[in-house]
């Protein structure tokens, strides 16, 4: 199945728009967790904590399955293909990984904002901020960001197979 130009062109617009948007929301969720590291305040801390609950799951979670459902469209309404080239494969992978890991992640942040919700000025203080799988995803999806714009060359055994003439064997 190939994409019509419009099509692809309007699935790469939301593709593009979704994964950007995923990468900021990951950045502004650092900033986040660097705050409520940082803070002394414990108000500060408690808010910081609700803002990064209510940007995982109203921006990143919606922005990354958005991402993963059109990267795969891309995949299978294009040249490139789902399972033809490396790059395309291990991108999917590693986007999948991160797209796992946030789903499993974001629910204990919604429990330690339950309970920073409930707790004293010294409970909060020790609750720090949440930086090590946002900044582990980042890494991810920036490299997921190089592989989609260099496209580093390599077939896959299948990708060679669909490559080569019908009438050919071998």
């Amino acid at each position: 199945m190939t994409l019509s130009p419009g099509v692809r062109k309007t699935l790469l617009a939301v593709h593009l728009t979704a994964s950007i948007g995923w990468i900021g929301g990951i950045i502004a969720y650092i900033v986040l967790g660097t705050t409520a590291i940082n803070a002394t305040d414990a108000k500060i801390i408690l808010s910081a904590w609700i803002a990064m609950e209510v940007i995982g799951w109203i921006a990143i979670v919606p922005l990354a399955g958005a991402s993963w459902v059109t990267g795969v469209a891309m995949a299978l309404g294009t040249r490139w293909g789902l399972f033809r080239h490396y790059w395309v494969i291990i991108s999917l992978a590693i986007t999948s990984v991160a797209l796992v890991v946030l789903l499993l992640h974001m629910p204990d942040v919604t429990t330690t904002v339950e309970f920073a919700r409930t707790a004293s000025a010294p409970e909060l203080a020790t609750l720090g901020g949440d930086l090590v799988h946002p900044t582990l995803g980042l890494i991810l999806l920036l490299v997921v960001q190089v592989l989609n714009i260099y496209k580093p060359r390599g077939l896959t055994r299948y990708g060679r197979r669909r490559q080569r003439p019908s009438g050919s064997s071998g």
